[in-house]
Order: C-alpha cells, then structure tokens, then sequence
C-alpha cells in the first residue's frame, strides 16, 4: 500500500483484519487551547461522533484537525478519507506535520457505499480518526456511525452543510464553522457533557506560514476532484 493511496472497500476490510492495538485515550487535543478548553475532558472527542459544518468548503475545515490528526500519526494511528470532495493537497498535509503514508483515502461510488466505509473503519483499530463527506445522511445512519466510533474507540468526522443544524442528530459534537477575520469563527451548536452555545474564534494563521495560509492550511485540497 503506497503512502497516501486509495484503499477499495475489500482492501480496507483486509487492514481491518490485522493486530492493532485499540487507544484508552478519551479524547484527542485539539491543538487549541480555546477549542479545548470548551471541550469536555479537554479535546475531540475519541469514541465518539463529531459533526462538522462548514458554512463554505475552504475556511480552515481541514485545518483544525491538523494538529489531532498529526498526533495521532505520531502514535501510528490511521486516519481514513471517505470519499473526499476534492484530492487532498500532499505539500500542505506535510507541511502540518501529517505523514502521508497514515493518510488512506477510500473511493466510494454511493452513498451506501460511504457509510459502510465509514463504519467498517471507525469499528477498526487500525484508526484514530474517520473524516467523511456524506452527500446526504439520515439519523439512524449518524447513529449507527456513532455505535461504530464507541466500539473502536476513533473520532468519527462528518463534515455536513449548516443547514444540518436544524436537524436532531445523536452525534456527541455539533459546531458550526464560519471564516472570520482572526482565522475561523466556531459555533459549539450541541456538545455532549458540555456547553452548547459557545462562541470560540481559531486563529488559523497560527498553522502556516503567514504567506501560505489561504493556499495551504485554510484550503489543503487541490483543484482535481476525487
């Protein structure tokens, strides 16, 4: 399996099979002493579901889990790409310090297909963390998606479009995402043991060199579409 490939379905349920050591880690630090100090036991949720919704593609969506992901890396943990929206751009991951080879994109052709993929790899120990881009996702499949995070004991991310928040969903972590001057304006819409309601700005810049953010870490896909 080549750093940073494509992994089909038969290959991702082949890696699953493998002796990996599950994580007792009860959340991941965010990398942002605001984001976690808002955060119950002080970072992204492990064991658990958390959605994402991004006001527009592009503000730093990817950004603020650079840091969770780099850590997780370090610590050899997978993380898996379910049917990303765009290619992801290689110079910017390395550049947050994210090694390529624990990135694994998986390909989907349905929507079936993504939640199944995305099951499978939040129940494997193989990964800290799932990000996944469903076009369109009912609640009972949020719920069996977070079932599959609390039995692998990873993060799940569903990245989803602000209207989403006016729906119920058994996922332990809501925010919503807006750009702002000082990098990222995050809205905690629902957290679990926590406070919903908060208001938290993300100094973004803080990623990158100042002359690489807006085509680095705020927007780290290339033009091609996956």
């Amino acid at each position: 399996m080549k750093p940073g490939s494509s992994l089909t379905l038969d290959e991702l349920a082949r890696l699953c099979q493998g002796p990996w050591q599950r994580d007792s880690h009860a959340v991941a630090p965010s990398g942002f002493a605001e984001l976690d100090a808002n955060l119950p036991g002080g970072g992204w949720p492990m064991g658990a579901l958390a959605e994402l919704m991004p006001e527009t593609l592009g503000i730093g969506e990817l950004s603020v889990l650079m840091p969770a992901l780099s850590r997780l890396a370090r610590a050899g943990r997978y993380s898996a790409w379910i049917a990303p929206p765009y290619l992801p751009y290689a110079p910017a991951l390395v550049q947050q310090e994210l090694p390529l080879k624990f990135i694994l994109i998986i390909q989907t052709r349905s929507l079936q297909e993504s939640l199944w993929a995305a099951e499978q790899a939040l129940r494997c120990a193989a990964f800290g963390a799932v990000l996944s881009w469903p076009a369109g996702i009912a609640d009972k499949n949020v719920r069996r998606l977070q079932l599959a995070a609390e039995a692998g004991g990873s993060l799940g991310i569903l990245y989803r479009p602000t209207d989403a928040a006016r729906e119920h969903s058994p996922a332990a972590l809501r925010l919503r995402l807006r750009p702002s001057a000082k990098g990222l304006a995050v809205h905690i819409h629902k957290c679990r043991g926590g406070r919903g309601g908060v208001n938290l700005q993300l100094p973004l810049h803080t990623l990158a060199p100042a002359n690489q953010i807006h085509a680095v870490a705020v927007h780290p896909f290339s033009a091609a579409r996956a």
